[in-house]
């Protein structure tokens, strides 16, 4: 598996040789976005007579606040710190989530990271590695940053999230005179949406060409494998998600980004024509009645067994998918210190994680291919 990742990336970095020319959109008879953004909801980068701007639309769940920052190079421009001024490239940062490290590396510049919360959880090799030797600090946890490490560190920038209001914790830094910025990738709702924010960081690191042809060749391959998916003859049925408490059964709805996933795979979504974009929270019968047949059972929460299924309930045994063997799990392909691969890199390859669904559900389609993210549940 560690070989198929990197064979991945080493393809990827040997389309983005291939130069892409500026796109640029006249509106109101001004020059606006040299690197346009075409899914992601949540931010937008835009040229207004000579001056570059990073907009943050949406800092997390619910925020109403818009968030303009302007971008200047830094050998044209004195070193003063001015609010809502970055200067790029940044050469010292610090990020805050798993799903930021894929998109920094596939830049090149996981060496400008110089601190993490919780490192722990950290499955890519290459930071691993730079962690390991004490390159990149420990900075707290998520939720609860350190902001005297913070200040000796010096960071030029720190990119944070928050789920549902500001964090006090950025908040904090941001008094202490420490640039911050928040990244809302995980708020995007369609994979395309989230995989496009490398171009935000294609931005930070004075790199939005090299961030443009990269989700480029993402972009190309996801839309093939779509393509792909619908020279199928025949149209499984889905079931995902499983009960998280209680008699609860989570799973994703209708116009979620996992269903996107299911329904761009060109199979049969049990709960595709729901409405929503965030889960469903369904009764363990309600979901039996109508899953107890499918074809497939993909992504069932955090298990990673079937005797962790049957652990947790019995029932589970009942469903055909359960007894003939096709449940999937991306929860057992984990990094050295057990972070799960899936929940790191998949936001940035959402390319493979469609070329996972289709060889699960129509494995004649990609007969070359050999999963990434999914296993077999045993």
């Amino acid at each position: 598996m560690k070989k198929l990742i990197q064979y991945s990336f080493l393809l990827l970095l040997i389309f983005i040789s291939f130069s892409c020319k500026k796109e640029v959109v006249k509106v109101d008879n001004k020059t606006q976005s040299e690197s346009i953004i075409k899914y992601a909801k949540g931010f937008d980068i835009v040229e207004e007579n000579g001056i570059k701007k990073l907009i943050i639309k949406s800092a997390y769940k619910g925020s109403k606040d818009v968030f303009e920052y302007i971008i200047e190079e830094k050998s044209a421009v004195n070193n003063d710190s001015k609010k809502n001024v970055f200067q790029v490239p940044i050469d010292k940062i610090v990020v805050t989530s798993t799903t930021h490290i894929p998109m920094v590396e596939l830049l090149n510049e996981e060496t400008s990271i110089v601190g993490f919360p919780y490192s722990k959880y950290v499955s890519s090799e290459k930071t691993r590695v730079l962690i390991d030797e004490g390159k990149i600090t420990e900075i707290g946890k998520e939720n609860s940053l350190n902001t005297e490490i913070l200040l000796d560190l010096q960071p030029e920038l720190v990119v944070g999230y928050s789920v549902s209001s500001a964090d006090k914790s950025l908040s904090t830094l941001q008094k202490a005179g420490i640039n911050v910025i928040y990244n809302g990738d995980w708020l995007e709702e369609t994979p395309l949406g989230r995989a496009e924010w490398i171009k935000f960081f294609g931005v930070l690191f004075d790199k939005e060409q090299q961030a443009d042809s990269i989700f480029k060749v993402i972009e190309n391959n996801y839309l093939e494998a779509k393509q792909i998916a619908l020279k199928s003859t025949k149209k499984p049925t889905i079931l995902s998600g499983a009960i998280m408490s209680k008699d609860i059964w989570n799973l994703p709805a209708g116009d979620s980004f996992v269903a996107t996933f299911i329904k761009d795979a060109n199979v049969d979504y049990l709960w595709g024509n729901s409405e929503g974009k965030g889960s469903l929270s369904l009764s363990f019968e309600s979901v039996f009645d109508k899953g107890q047949n499918a074809d497939f059972w993909i992504a069932p929460g955090y298990f990673s067994s079937k005797e962790q299924l049957l652990k947790s309930n019995e029932l589970y045994a009942k469903f055909s998918s359960f007894k003939n063997d096709e449940i999937y799990t991306p929860s057992t392909k984990k990094g050295k210190t057990g972070g799960v691969i899936y929940y790191e890199l998949a936001p940035t390859r959402p390319d493979l994680v469609l070329k996972d669904i289709i060889k699960i559900t129509n494995p004649e389609l990609l007969p070359n291919y050999q999963l990434t993210f999914f296993e077999k549940m045993q």
